[in-house]
């Protein structure tokens, strides 16, 4: 018995190296597998575990940076109410004349000179304006006048050599006023760009230096204040960072001041050359125009006088009778 049970086992182990040996010729005869696909699959089955991450659950917190778009804007607009406030100040306690103020004895009296300069010349272009339109309403009439002088003149015979003669007259002082009217306009033109945009721009930087200057102002008392208090571990970090922001305000405020300095030189060089010319332009203007004016009425006169009426040497019907 024993020897039977053992010749058993051994036809099992038997059958199953035969059942392993056909396997790997069956699998010999399909072909060898390629060595690239199966480093393929192996890649593959890694980048599916890679590129599946793995989920998370519950809470999660994400810390924030400093320097995010919300609190840079937060940051600007901080400095700016600051700065706002600062000036607001110290505008006010200058016009309650408790503050301290900072004046430029050369600059601000040219300002204020230039002020008071473009307020006249302002009045003067406005008076020019007027009258060239008086004057343009004027030539308008003194033509519709000689018209009529002349239409007068045909239907009268008795009277054709008067009412001839105030015709060209009229006519001809119509020409001479709508020139004179025109040099006048050309002078205001010329007095409105001085004013309106030369001196106009000037007086606008000069404002910007007024609100430069209020600014650094009240960074200099500032400064002031806390130079008075007592030093310590407090106080020192305030003291110089309103050191640093005055020396950033002075710096700001002195190179404004140069450049509007500068700038009131130029136009007050300009301004003198420009007026020159202009005004001498409107004179010779008016006194081509009286003189022109002055000379035709005389010819005129003396024409009149050699085209005299004979009908007026002749008798009246009451002499007659």
């Amino acid at each position: 018995m024993m020897e039977a049970s053992e010749e058993n086992h051994v036809d099992v182990e038997l059958s199953e190296e035969e059942a392993v040996s056909k396997e790997e010729q069956s699998n010999a005869g399909d072909g060898p597998a390629h060595p690239d696909d199966t480093d393929a699959a192996v890649e593959t089955d890694q980048s599916e575990d890679i590129s599946t991450p793995p989920q998370l659950t519950g809470t999660v917190v994400i810390l924030g940076s400093n320097k995010t778009p919300a609190s840079e804007k937060f940051q600007r607009v901080r400095k700016w109410s600051i700065t706002k406030y600062k000036c607001t100040r110290q505008a006010l306690s200058e016009k309650l004349g408790r503050g301290s103020k900072t004046v430029d004895l050369e600059l601000e009296p040219r300002l204020e000179l230039l002020k008071d300069d473009r307020q006249r010349y302002d009045h003067m272009t406005k008076l020019a304006q007027s009258l060239a339109n008086q004057l343009a309403q004027f030539s308008v009439t003194q033509k519709s006048l000689g018209e009529a002088f002349t239409e007068l003149s045909s239907k009268s015979p008795e009277l054709y050599v008067e009412f001839g003669v105030n015709a060209e007259a009229q006519k001809y002082l119509s020409k001479s006023t709508e020139t004179l009217s025109a040099a006048i306009g050309a002078f205001t033109a010329d007095m409105n760009t001085l004013v309106n945009k030369t001196i106009e721009d000037t007086m606008i930087n000069a404002k910007q230096y007024e609100a430069i200057r209020i600014e650094y102002d009240a960074y200099r008392v500032d400064l002031e204040e806390l130079n008075m208090e007592p030093r310590d571990t407090n106080t020192l970090p305030k003291f110089e960072d309103a050191q640093k922001n005055f020396q950033i305000q002075r710096d700001r405020y002195q190179k404004v001041r140069d450049d509007l300095s500068v700038k009131v030189k130029l136009l007050e060089e300009n301004r003198v050359k420009v007026l020159h010319n202009h005004l001498w332009l409107l004179h010779s203007a008016v006194a081509a125009d009286s003189i022109s004016s002055h000379s035709f009425l005389e010819q005129n006169m003396r024409r009149a006088e050699s085209l005299k009426n004979p009908r007026l040497d002749s008798s009246s019907w009451l002499e007659e009778s």
